[in-house]
């Protein structure tokens, strides 16, 4: 299983996600921080990418006196993870209990009921 993501480092994995280059530089990670007005102190940041390298998040290769970091992990894999250990965790691995609690809750609009209703009904159909 994947180790967990506090919410600075995941707000460094979605900017490194998002970003359409395979490499992510140190600048690039500033520069995205602050125009989402999260801007970071260069230590913090060092010591946050230090962490996602060391819980296998990324690679980092050293070019000159820069680093450059690629992801380890896809942004699918780590929600896929993640929701499973929700549902282990909150729901003991039963998914019928979360869409339940999804429905009678009243948690999905209409056009998302409606889509996974497509998708069940289209998985329906394969079998």
């Amino acid at each position: 299983m994947l180790q967990k993501l506090s919410d600075a480092e995941l707000e460094i994995m979605k900017i490194i996600w998002e970003n359409p280059e395979e490499t992510t530089l140190f600048s690039y990670l500033m520069e995205e921080l602050a125009v989402q007005g999260k801007p970071c102190q260069k230590n913090t940041l060092i010591v946050l990418l230090s962490r996602l390298v060391s819980k296998g998040y990324l690679g980092a290769t050293k070019i000159g006196r820069r680093n450059e970091y690629v992801p380890l992990i896809s942004e699918t894999a780590y929600q896929t993870g993640q929701t499973r250990h929700f549902i282990d965790k909150i729901y003991e691995g039963n998914v019928k209990g979360l869409v339940t609690n999804l429905i009678a809750g009243d948690l999905l609009t209409a056009e998302e009921y409606d889509e996974l209703r497509a998708l069940l009904d289209a998985g329906k159909k394969k079998d």
